[in-house]
């Protein structure tokens, strides 16, 4: 199999990490392409074989490390590789030879490094994680490691743009019950719907949490069916099944 090519942020130069799209891989049919899902409907076999490609494209030999994901703010420090993956929607580890990543098919990646202090994170942030702090339970376990906020730097990969995110007033009176300045993340749409800026409101938690180096990739993986895997077309087009793109990063050595 050709390896990948991931989306990659400037501020990250340095550190081993990467965002994939759909493209490369071994999918078929719906899955087409780099699906590492696990929980989608696709051959098990093909899907391992597809994460092994993208750690191989950015972490050649190391091991790769992803959450059992259940939109939380739930974030897990690794040290060694588990069997039984953890329920949580963030990682954290120093150590060299892990890889840690998280799927996403809408949801907004994020990845995370503090260089100096050899620290990484990966958080996949939903809205439910989003507004529950998935950021911010993130950047904490980092500084316990022994990083610090002010230096680390992160980005956002590829998610569901405003444009493409119609929601109902009970889904912005739930962010702006949070806080009522998150009203700035809405724009009016078609009557009692607004338009959510997930990628904004993870990028403001982001600041708010002290890191204030944050990269946005603006890609919108609800529009651009060929680079990225959608769970909400696949939903509008009552799809029985979708595939899950990955983002990873590595410590460095």
């Amino acid at each position: 199999m050709t390896l990948p090519v991931p989306f990659r942020a400037a501020l990250l130069d340095g550190v081993a990490h990467g965002f994939f799209g759909r493209q490369g891989g071994g999918s078929g049919g719906i899955h087409a392409g780099l699906n590492v899902g696990l929980g989608s409907a696709d051959d098990e076999a093909v899907v391992q074989a597809n994460r092994t490609a993208a750690v191989t494209a950015i972490a050649p030999g190391a091991c790769l490390l992803t959450p059992y994901q259940i939109h939380s703010a739930t974030c897990v420090t690794i040290d060694a590789p588990f069997v039984e993956r953890p329920q949580a929607d963030a990682l954290v580890t120093d150590r060299p030879g892990l890889a840690i990543g998280v799927v996403t098919a809408d949801c907004a990646p994020v990845l995370l490094a503090d260089t100096a202090a050899g620290v990484v994170g990966a958080a996949h942030a939903g809205w439910k994680g989003a507004l529950a702090g998935v950021t911010d339970a993130t950047v904490a376990a980092m500084v316990a490691r022994g990083a610090r906020a002010e230096r680390i730097v992160a980005a956002v990969g590829p998610c569901i743009a405003r444009a493409s995110y119609e929601v109902d007033d009970a889904f912005r009176q739930r962010f702006e019950a949070a806080d009522a300045a998150n009203e700035r993340f809405f724009v009016d749409a078609r009557a009692a719907h607004h338009r959510f800026d997930l990628e904004g409101y993870v990028v403001h938690r982001l600041a708010a949490a002290g890191v204030t180096r944050v990269a946005a990739l603006g890609l919108d993986t609800y529009v651009d069916e060929a680079r990225f895997f959608s769970y909400r077309r696949a939903t509008h087009r009552a799809e029985p099944s979708y595939g899950r793109q990955i983002a990873i990063i590595a410590p460095v050595s």
